[in-house]
């Protein structure tokens, strides 16, 4: 009897435990208290201690001075009176020249030889004049005296004067022509008559182009060198419509090149083209302040011009956000929920950044606005 009970208290103890291992586990609710609720594609519900944690800083846009920079492109120019194009007014052949393209020359320098028959017929011809010239003047003094004692005709005396006019206006003229190809009239005689003339640079720079070579003719319209003189360093920046209006004579600019962007150079704005062309652009002229050797003419240069201060509604740089190329900021719907919205900005100047959209009449989160897109995002994700 006492054996039975035994294995009835065996059997039944064996029973309980295997109920006990084949028992579920006890499955915790869930706590919904830390979980992230996405209401919609844009807007996002915290628990208040997420929104502590989160640092969460409601506010408005305000009005604030924003101090501008505005950022353009142009070239290293020089005015038009340090460009020259250097022509032949009477043509003729090249005889000589050791001109290349970067040849530094000082005002005087002799540029080439040129060379033609054309060069002696005028020199003749001033000198034939300037010789008739003198037996005109005399003739013209015989008949003057002879007039006066009724001697000769007033007729007489009236082509005489007329001859002598009309031969100083030719050698006039001619001087004048032979000035042209540089020949000095004072210093020619008869013995000094040559097939050759100089062209000499009436500026001090270097020669940037060279047009022609040795042999060649060369028409008066056509250029043989072109110099510069780039002691004036000149900048020309392209500006749009919608900035040239903040732009005044005056200002102060901050270039720099592609090549050393940590470079600094200073210009001044000179003059703004009030005119408007077909790209919708304009040009401003600008003085540089220095003689810097190291920019030349033709090079490309960025340009930072200060903006006068502008009053203007502004928002902390950390409430914006971007996504996608677009920039948003957060507006409280309240109860710790925000909603993604879209906006406009302008300029950005000390952690401030203008907001041009229409401000929201709610309140906007203006610090860790990144902490509530990352949430949104990845709530998104999740789901």
């Amino acid at each position: 009897m006492r054996r039975n009970i035994v294995n009835i208290i065996i059997i039944f103890m064996a029973g309980l435990i295997s109920s006990c291992h084949n028992e579920a586990p006890v499955q915790k609710p869930t706590d919904k208290k830390d979980t992230v609720q996405t209401l919609s594609g844009d807007v996002i519900k915290l628990t208040p201690a997420q929104a502590k944690n989160a640092g969460i800083l409601l506010g408005v846009p305000e009005q604030r001075e924003i101090h501008s920079t505005l950022k353009v492109s142009g070239v290293i120019d020089v005015p038009p009176q340090n460009i020259v194009s250097v022509c032949m007014p009477l043509g003729g052949y090249l005889k000589t020249t050791n001109m290349i393209p970067g040849t530094k020359v000082a005002r005087g320098t002799v540029l080439a030889t040129m060379e033609d028959q054309q060069y002696i017929q005028v020199q003749q011809d001033y000198l034939t004049a300037k010789s008739k010239l003198q037996y005109l003047d005399a003739e013209y003094g015989r008949q003057q005296k002879l007039n006066e004692t009724k001697a000769s005709s007033d007729k007489q005396y009236q082509q005489a004067l007329s001859d002598f006019e009309s031969q100083k206006i030719l050698l006039k003229s001619l001087s004048e022509k032979l000035l042209l190809i540089g020949v000095n009239p004072d210093h020619l005689t008869e013995k000094t008559i040559s097939r050759t003339v100089n062209i000499y640079s009436t500026i001090s720079g270097f020669v940037s182009k060279v047009n022609v070579n040795i042999g060649k003719y060369v028409n008066p319209t056509d250029i043989l060198f072109e110099l510069v003189n780039p002691d004036d360093l000149h900048l020309t920046l392209t500006v749009f419509e919608n900035d040239v209006l903040s732009i005044m004579e005056g200002q102060q600019i901050s270039c720099y090149t592609n090549l050393h962007p940590d470079k600094k150079y200073s210009a001044t704005v000179h003059l703004v083209t009030p005119n408007i062309g077909k790209d919708r652009a304009t040009e401003v002229h600008c003085h540089m302040d220095k003689n810097y050797k190291d920019l030349l003419p033709g090079m490309f240069i960025n340009a930072d011009l200060e903006l006068h201060n502008t009053n203007v509604l502004s928002i902390p740089e950390d409430a914006l956000v971007k996504s996608n190329n677009e920039n948003y900021i957060f507006i409280e719907l309240g109860d710790n929920t925000y909603k993604l919205q879209k906006v406009e900005i302008g300029m950005a100047y000390n952690g401030y950044v203008e907001l041009k959209s229409t401000p929201p009449t709610a309140k906007i989160v203006l610090r860790n606005a990144y902490t509530l897109l990352m949430k949104l995002k990845n709530n998104g994700d999740e789901g």
